[in-house]
């Protein structure tokens, strides 16, 4: 009963150190998108995978996991949440913003990224936050946390009233340090404000195109940064070493920033034939972040005075409208990978939104997988099951090739070589 007890509070602080494991996996998922193979042996060493085998095999000096009756997979991605931010529906927005500090939701993060490990996430891409995303990366890569191994990209870049413009919708004479830290209003102070960004312990960089829903004053149909502002900020990115995410809505927006260079279109969500033509001949990635308009939706139904002044109207005339957009994103090739644009909440209701809009649970999958560590620029390291990666492992029961919805149910969690779920362990909430 002790020994039980250990290993439960082991599993659940994240404290456990990586060991010699293999995994008896009854059904392997890869992430290549081959077919899956059946009663397969991970061997594991340390925090990364060793070697893939056929068949059960128990070298000496390995523990043995034993998941013969699950699918197991590689552990999701999710390149598109904000690692401390709260569900719509359980704070008032405008009052949470001027109430709390950097602090508080460094501490919220660190809640929220315990809890998108336990769904099965083992990478993230936050895009949009500030030093506490920092301090939560930092935390969980020196293991003082449990959490994704996280890549950050501090305070989107956007003009003056834009969608990142935190002194929107407030007393115009309320100002706090570093809320200009994401504003842009001109190319010379787009380049100063990514250098500032990297020198501040950014891996990639986020711009705001366009206008958006979820805030005061702006418009989510019309490009509100200008060519240049947006060339020089991928220029500057790109020569550092960064990736560029851009959130923007509207097609002539989005065509904009592809022609910019950027790396991912984030939301995308009135896109058109040739927008989508336009991005799949230039390798753009979209990130359709189907959850959070099914979020917001629904607060702004109701609990519309929660919301952000006059942002309850906007959601309710444009989250609709992505989901059934998705069709015509399939349809064209385009490359896709996997966003909730979720802190706080279920990181896996994606894979069903994905689904029923259309793509097929091999490729739902994929999205959280190979395509997301291509995305952040990692494929070497995370996204599959192979040699060489890292030890990160989900499994779940049953077959998700023929149910998606089993890939919302983990009933194992390993990230880098460490258990932080088994045999069923009751997620952390919130």
């Amino acid at each position: 009963m002790l020994r039980a007890l250990t290993l439960a509070a082991l599993l659940l602080a994240g404290t456990a150190n990586a060991e010699n494991l293999v995994v008896h996996a009854g059904t392997l998922i890869d992430g290549t998108g081959d077919a899956p193979r059946r009663k397969v042996s991970v061997l594991v060493q340390g925090d990364k995978i060793a070697r893939v085998v056929d068949g059960y095999v128990a070298p000496a000096g390995y523990r043995v996991v034993d998941l013969s009756s699950a699918t197991v997979l590689p552990g999701f991605i999710d390149v598109h949440i904000h690692i401390g931010a709260k569900l719509p529906s359980t704070t008032n927005a405008t009052e949470d913003w001027v109430t709390h500090s950097a602090l508080d939701r460094a501490f919220d993060g660190a809640v929220f990224a315990r809890a998108m490990l336990q769904q099965g996430f083992t990478s993230a891409r936050d895009v949009g936050g500030s030093d506490d995303s920092v301090a939560v990366r930092n935390a969980i890569n020196a293991g003082k946390i449990p959490g994704p191994r996280l890549w950050v990209s501090l305070e989107a870049l956007g003009p003056t009233a834009g969608h990142g413009d935190p002194r929107s919708g407030l007393d115009p004479d309320l100002f706090h340090p570093g809320w200009e830290q994401g504003v842009v209003d001109t190319p010379e102070q787009a380049r100063i404000r990514v250098r500032e960004h990297k020198r501040r312990g950014a891996d990639l960089i986020k711009i705001m195109p366009s206008g958006g829903i979820a805030s005061t004053g702006d418009d989510p149909r019309q490009q509100l940064m200008t060519d240049a502002e947006m060339q020089t900020a991928v220029e500057t990115a790109h020569s550092l070493g960064m990736k560029v995410a851009a959130h923007t809505y509207p097609a002539g927006a989005i065509e904009a920033a592809v022609r910019a260079g950027v790396d991912s279109i984030e939301h995308g969500s009135f896109a058109t034939e040739q927008t989508f033509t336009l991005m799949k001949a230039k390798g753009t990635y979209l990130v359709p972040t189907l959850t959070v308009f099914d979020v917001f939706y629904r607060a702004a139904s109701e609990h519309p005075e929660l919301l952000t002044p006059g942002t309850a109207e906007k959601e309710l005339a444009n989250d609709l409208l992505p989901k059934q957009n998705m069709p015509r994103a399939l349809k064209s090739g385009v490359k896709i990978a996997y966003g909730t644009d979720l802190g706080q909440g279920d990181h896996t209701l994606e894979f069903s939104l994905l689904a029923s809009s259309g793509m097929s649970p091999m490729d739902a999958i994929l999205t959280a997988t190979r395509n997301a560590a291509d995305l952040i620029g990692a494929s070497d390291r995370i996204g599959l099951v192979s040699a060489g990666h890292y030890a990160d492992l989900v499994a779940v029961g049953g077959d998700p090739l023929k149910d998606v919805d089993l890939l919302r149910h983990a009933s194992f969690v390993m990230k880098g070589g460490v258990v932080y779920r088994e045999g069923g362990l009751p997620a952390a909430q919130p």
